[in-house]
């Protein structure tokens, strides 16, 4: 018999999707099997599976040891990562992160190892928050494109990482980026359109609902303006991806340093400033969190601005 004590960071998960988890070798008619024959039991009693887990809760596997490493993989050493980015904002249950431009979040075909999450993941086990072994692995919940910096959440535990979860996907967030664009606008705005992905990763936004699009809705608002270019304060209301950067180039204002989205000629220019990017900072992140992090409501989670990004502000007297 094997028993299992729910921890903090193990809590508001079903049983059924624990077990399947700590058994991550074993098929999941066999873990529902288990449990309809009351093999797998919750503070002793029986068990259906979609039970929500609290702290301090057991959990008894009635089989043999065998039968647990049969269809238990356990996980060895955590590999050292590059050092964490600089940390804005730290808790128990969350941890929020100056992303720098160059970094990506999660592993692709591309950059399969030292991601932003793996540096989370060591930094936490190096603090003894994380053990290889365990069920729950914390995660990051909001993505930024790889050349795009500033402020990334990641949820130290489960409870938490559902309810930041739940907030990107509702919005119930307030997401602010900072850039600058090419071309002077003197009002604020909005960009209403639908967005469609096209191949080799472009978006497109459109007036009107086309086959396989989806709306967006992006605020903005000048802070400055200097010499055809100008500082802008843009927030999001959806979240798609490259949403800020093929909504600017949609109405002509092009963000500087974009590649894809981009002016050339204007992009040449700021070559000199050492931009080799879109300037874009995810600049503020206003938590409107319940649940377990309802003592975060109204948190404002603000990332300074990197080197690069001053530099070009001074350069082109955006400074504020």
């Amino acid at each position: 018999m094997k028993e299992i004590v729910i921890d903090a960071a193990q809590k508001g998960q079903r049983l059924d999707k624990f077990v399947l988890k700590y058994l991550n070798k074993a098929p999941a008619s066999f873990v529902y099997k288990m449990l309809r024959k009351k093999n797998i039991k919750l503070n002793d009693k029986r068990a259906s599976g979609n039970e929500l887990l609290n702290e301090g809760d057991s959990i008894k596997l009635f089989f043999s040891d065998e039968t647990v490493s049969l269809f238990r993989q356990e996980k060895g050493e955590i590999k050292k990562t590059s050092s964490l980015p600089e940390i804005i904002y730290e808790d128990e249950n969350i941890i929020a992160l100056n992303k720098p431009a160059g970094l990506i979040v999660h592993p692709d075909v591309n950059h399969k190892t030292d991601t932003l999450n793996d540096r989370i993941i060591y930094y936490l086990y190096s603090k003894g928050e994380y053990l290889p072994g365990d069920v729950f692995k914390p995660s990051v919940c909001n993505r930024l494109d790889i050349n795009t910096s500033g402020v990334v959440v990641a949820g130290k535990n489960y409870a938490a990482l559902r309810e930041l979860s739940r907030a990107f996907k509702e919005h119930s967030l307030k997401k602010e980026y900072l850039t600058v664009v090419k071309g002077e606008i003197k009002t604020p705005g909005q960009i209403e359109g639908y967005l469609a992905k096209t191949e080799g990763n472009f978006v497109t936004i459109f007036p009107q609902k086309e086959k396989n699009t989806k709306y967006v809705k992006t605020l903005y608002s000048p802070i400055k303006v200097r010499d055809g270019f100008t500082l802008l304060n843009v927030e999001l209301l959806t979240g798609k991806s490259h949403q800020i950067r093929a909504c600017l180039s949609y109405i002509g204002h092009p963000i500087v340093g974009d590649g894809k989205y981009g002016d050339m000629n204007t992009n040449r220019y700021f070559y000199g400033f050492g931009l080799k990017n879109q300037l874009l900072h995810a600049k503020r992140l206003t938590l409107f969190t319940e649940n377990e992090l309802k003592y975060l409501w109204g948190k404002e989670l603000v990332a300074p601005e990197n080197h690069v990004f001053k530099r070009v502000l001074k350069g082109l007297n955006l400074n504020v």
